[in-house]
């Protein structure tokens, strides 16, 4: 059984941006940790020995990670906005590899866009989140049957959800990031956003 000590996760987990976990730690598959929750991005100025949640994150965030592995294979998560996925790399530096699989849910882009935009050093798939949830998007891109999945625990599911992004060949328009942010709409306010 593996801990996120020696992984690629480890940092984000020291320095208290691992937030929320429906799942953090090892899986049953050998050496590969996993998280299902948010990741902090960027903070708001705290006074004194207070402790404040976080300005901007990113929501709905699936990830595996590997021990002795320098770079993380797949990750997804929902965002208010396109232009974080500057925030996101800034967090992750060195974490992400160009051969990796990122998708990148912002909730200001048309529904009707999907691009691929490559960002600091990777390629993220950038698509719009506008009812569903990350995980069913994902369900539905993967072609993963939703009812292969129900005997499954959460570390298996996200392995499953992993397994799937790693094996997706599917292109988008690719533009770059300056581009993205001349198309993507204003930051929407939404409440009761689904988990």
């Amino acid at each position: 059984m593996s801990t996120l000590a020696n992984t690629p996760l480890a940092d984000l987990d020291n320095d208290g941006r691992l937030l929320s976990p429906v799942f953090k730690g090892p899986t049953k598959r050998n050496g590969r940790v996993a998280f299902r929750g948010e990741i902090a991005l960027k903070y708001q100025a705290s006074l004194a020995d207070e402790k404040r949640p976080p300005e901007i994150k990113l929501d709905q965030v699936m990830t595996v990670a590997d021990v002795g592995a320098t770079t993380i294979p797949f990750l997804a998560g929902m965002a208010p906005s396109l232009e974080h996925i500057k925030l996101l790399c800034e967090v992750l530096g060195d974490k992400l590899a160009a051969d990796g699989k990122y998708f990148f849910f912002a909730c200001n882009l048309d529904i009707s866009l999907r691009f691929q935009i490559p960002y600091g050093g990777a390629t993220f798939y950038v698509m719009p989140l506008d009812e569903s949830t990350v995980y069913n998007e994902l369900l539905e891109l993967f072609r993963i049957e939703r009812g292969d999945l129900k005997k499954l625990d959460t570390a298996e599911k996200i392995l499953a959800v992993a397994d799937g992004a790693l094996r997706f060949k599917g292109k988008f328009e690719e533009i770059s990031f300056q581009r993205g942010l001349e198309v993507m709409g204003p930051i929407k306010i939404k409440e009761n956003r689904p988990v």
